[in-house]
């Protein structure tokens, strides 16, 4: 049982930081008008909701740190944004199931909206910068509309992974019993 613990965190890892370095390498050359997908919400929100609050928000946390040590003027910042999009999710644990997409699709939306709008409010608002309309238009809705394109591509592959890993799960809980 805790060898699955073991592999479960190795391989939530992996797809951690295998979704860090695309979207600051590959994502980064895809830029479309200087806008980029948001990998690390898809990640975060879909451990939320497919595993619950305390997984999404430890997903979350490692997701912000990593985006507090690449881009951050501080330590802390991203990792308490990730930390609140990831407990926010998992609170729709209940509501989750694997067929339907339309939640999920509407859940990393909702989270990159308010990801987007928090961002404003800590780092602009609070310089004096009240275009919040241009930041919406120009920033907050096409890295929405991208990260849900890349969502119906990346999604699928996450929850194939979460699958798998629940039925060996099962398979090794079931040898015990």
């Amino acid at each position: 049982m805790k060898a699955m613990k073991i592999k479960r965190f190795v391989i939530t890892a992996v797809i951690l930081i295998a979704a860090y370095l695309l979207q600051c390498t590959v994502f980064s050359s895809l830029e479309l008008a200087g806008i980029k997908p948001n990998l690390l919400i898809i990640v975060t929100a879909s451990f939320g909701f497919m595993r619950g609050s305390r997984e999404g928000m430890l997903v979350g946390l490692f997701a912000g740190l990593l985006t507090d040590i690449q881009f951050g003027d501080m330590i802390g910042f991203y990792a308490m944004i990730y930390l609140f999009v990831g407990f926010i999710n998992g609170l729709f644990e209940r509501l989750y199931f694997d067929e339907d997409i339309k939640l999920p699709l509407f859940l990393i939306a909702i989270s990159e909206f308010l990801y987007g709008v928090i961002i404003y409010l800590l780092m602009f608002l609070l310089r004096s910068d009240f275009n919040f309309l241009f930041y919406l238009n120009k920033i907050i809705l096409p890295e929405l509309i991208y990260t849900i394109v890349i969502t119906l591509g990346l999604y699928p592959l996450i929850l194939m992974i979460n699958h798998k890993l629940e039925a060996e799960e099962k398979r090794s809980a079931s040898k015990f019993v």
